[in-house]
């Protein structure tokens, strides 16, 4: 099992663990006192199944963050380390848009859902206000402590890649593809859930097709890091062709929620689900990008380094397809000489 032995290392871990039970706390009190403040036997609207929704993803956006976290250190991943500052800004943006989106729920539910007496407004909106500035505080933390880890981490990527430059290219453009596929994973999972559960209207076709496509991207998605790893074509190209159908998908949701004809039954969530939908084609199209040039690099030397590989010292064991390689572990390219 892995334990961070660094200073930086237990920097990153530790910002990343304080941020997360601050967030949680603040997120828990808030789904504690909506769910305690609505009137009993009232049903369910499609706004007061809005605000679970809003912060069971939000706590679940910080849970799979600390994994991410964990999964970065233990791999040494420079381009995890980036893309995990970024997510905190995209959870940013998240929790200045869960603001707003509450704010109206509330309004609108009470009286009839709400109890008027229970002054919920007035008592969570302080910690909705807390909750944009705690992450953009901690963004800043993590974003110094991630630089001091690029250049922790970079040292080791020359030690195992050697000071083969294009060598190094094409494992820092295998890095970045593996870490696209893991921030995929959340976007495209955020916008479903939010889409099965709050918008209303759809046709028993389009719901299941919806349900169906759930199991299939997180399928999808593992193939993909195995075919990369394995330099297999036909399956990248596979794997390709559905990243240009879940593009498809995803301007299609984008562009039918500002429908006239269609818009009413995207009202309640529809600032969520734009900003998710947005970030996942900016996703899906790095992904592509960066698939094609995974596939432009096979054949070429780094299939080695990448099957076997092993991290540590003396009492050293192999450890999965994203973790940094050993040179010595099957024939590699020749070192560059530095002069």
């Amino acid at each position: 099992m892995y334990i961070p032995n660094t200073m930086w290392t237990w920097a990153f871990m530790l910002t990343a663990c304080a941020q997360a039970m601050i967030i949680l706390a603040l997120e828990s009190y808030i789904f504690a006192k909506f769910q305690l403040s609505l009137r009993p036997g009232m049903g369910t609207t499609p706004d007061v199944k809005a605000i679970p929704t809003y912060l069971t993803l939000f706590i679940f956006g910080f849970l799979y963050q600390l994994i991410l976290v964990y999964d970065t250190l233990r791999l040494k991943n420079t381009i995890q380390v980036i893309g995990l500052c970024a997510y905190n800004v995209g959870m940013l943006i998240y929790a200045s848009i869960q603001y707003d989106q509450i704010e109206k729920a509330v309004k609108t539910l009470t009286g009839d859902f709400i109890d008027e007496s229970t002054d919920l407004w007035d008592n969570v909106h302080p910690y909705l206000i807390a909750v944009p500035c705690v992450i953009a505080f901690f963004t800043v933390v993590l974003s110094f402590v991630a630089w001091k880890l690029y250049d922790e981490f970079a040292w080791t990527i020359y030690k195992h890649i050697s000071a083969d430059l294009r060598m190094k290219r094409r494992f820092l453009t295998f890095q970045i593809y593996i870490a696209l596929l893991k921030f995929d994973f959340f976007f495209f999972l955020g916008f479903t859930v939010q889409f099965l559960v709050i918008v209303t209207g759809l046709a028993d076709a389009e719901k299941w097709v919806t349900v169906a496509a759930i199991p299939v991207t997180i399928l999808i998605l593992f193939l993909a890091a195995y075919w990369t790893r394995r330099e297999n074509a036909f399956g990248m190209l596979a794997t390709i062709v559905c990243y240009f159908g879940g593009l498809a998908y995803f301007i299609f949701k984008l562009a039918r929620m500002y429908q006239p004809s269609h818009e009413v039954n995207y009202l309640p969530v529809r600032k969520s689900l734009t900003s998710f939908a947005v970030i996942t084609i900016i996703l899906i199209v790095l992904t592509i990008t960066n698939a094609s040039v995974c596939m432009a690099n096979f054949n070429k030397g780094l299939k080695p380094h990448i099957l076997k590989r092993k991290i540590g010292g003396d009492d050293e064991k192999a450890v999965r397809m994203t973790d940094l390689p050993d040179p010595s572990n099957g024939p590699g390219p020749s070192r560059m000489t530095i002069e």
